[in-house]
């Protein structure tokens, strides 16, 4: 998308007939790297994404440094970059085109970081109907406008029909970290406390749901979203703020073990207060899945000094994306690193790491 894809729309050249976006499908020429490809590129992804450097039309964008962006001043540099691969391409709140930028910027902003760019690389099958592009591109533009998050290059590949699912979505994002700022998974220490911003299993839910055409009178919608704002918000409190994570794949379970090797600890859970919504705890019992283990494309989890928890609580619950906010755990000394779980029921379990795939192309 970055050869002749970065044209200003008003200065979109004639290819003679338009694309049929209502009604035509990708083919291989579209990937060829010739006329049909800069027209999709042109009329479809520039149209659309659309912005000053996107517009530059080079193999890479050129873009300023973070010094010169207001309100950001000098810094580290963070990178981050995700593959989707959702099945269905569309689900009840969302799509693969808004999840692709919102994943990239939760990966960017849970290290603390201003999320600046976007770059999108889409790998596209053959017999694809353009209005299904056309709908996906308008969603990631929508969501990268929401979130002042620009798409500044990317790149389009066209694959034989059968190879690709529908569409394949590569994002990367970059961002900048205020200089004294440091977040990270290997921080955690013994007596910090575990935060999660609201419901567990609601993306996974809605996509199996949609998937096996599973009824509920109160639908499960995906928790997409942009968590960047809800976290400058919980940085300016000024909590003592040692580690945030999104749970997508794998979940919750799979977060905390992740964050319980980096930093070589164990955690202890109280399931009582693990916010599920009812809808999803019957769908994963209906499916026989554990929703810690279910994907989340809009949550975080928060580990904090255990001074700061409630004020940092009350913080998060003040924002849109974290009405449901909870105090799930704790951390403690552990050599062997365990996450463990109080159950409803006063008992005790291993929360272990995912074991084989629970949900396939869920994110």
């Amino acid at each position: 998308m970055s050869d002749p894809a970065s044209r200003k729309p008003s200065s979109r050249k004639t290819y003679g007939r338009p694309l049929d976006i209502k009604n035509g499908h990708v083919d291989m020429a579209h990937g060829a790297g010739g006329r049909a490809m800069a027209q999709l590129i042109d009329e479809l992804f520039a149209r659309y994404l659309g912005n000053e450097y996107l517009a530059q039309g080079d193999d890479g964008a050129s873009l300023p440094l973070p010094p010169s962006l207001p309100g950001v001043g000098a810094g580290r540099l963070v990178m981050a970059t995700d593959a989707h691969v959702v099945s269905p391409l569309f689900f009840p709140g969302g799509d693969i085109g808004c999840l692709a930028v919102h994943g990239t910027i939760n990966d960017v902003a849970v290290m603390g970081a201003k999320p600046l760019y976007l770059s999108a690389a889409f790998i596209i099958e053959e017999g694809l109907k353009l209005a299904d592009l056309a709908r996906i591109v308008q969603s990631m533009a929508a969501a990268a406008k929401a979130a002042g998050v620009p798409v500044v290059t990317g790149d389009t590949k066209v694959v034989e029909r059968g190879k690709g699912d529908g569409v394949f979505i590569t994002t990367t994002g970059v961002g900048v970290v205020p200089p004294g700022r440091e977040l990270s998974g290997r921080l955690a220490r013994p007596g910090d406390v575990i935060l999660l911003s609201g419901t567990l299993g609601d993306h996974g839910m809605a996509i199996m749901a949609e998937r096996e055409s599973l009824g509920f009178d109160a639908p499960i919608v995906s928790d997409t979203a942009a968590l960047h704002e809800l976290i400058e918000a919980m940085l300016a409190t000024g909590a003592d703020l040692r580690v945030l994570r999104d749970p997508t794949r794998g979940g919750l379970a799979t977060t905390l073990n992740e964050i319980a090797q980096q930093s070589g600890v164990g955690m202890m859970l109280q399931e009582k207060a693990l916010p599920v919504r009812p809808a999803v705890n019957a769908a994963c019992e209906l499916l026989g899945l554990d929703p810690l283990y279910v994907a989340n494309e809009g949550k975080v989890v928060a580990i904090c000094a255990e001074n700061d928890a409630e004020m940092l609580l009350t913080a998060m619950r003040q924002h849109p994306l974290a009405r449901d906010a909870a105090r799930i755990g704790t951390v403690h000394a552990d050599p062997q690193h365990f996450v463990q779980m109080t159950t409803a029921l006063g008992g005790r379990r291993i929360v272990d790491w995912l074991s084989g795939e629970q949900l396939p192309r869920i994110c």
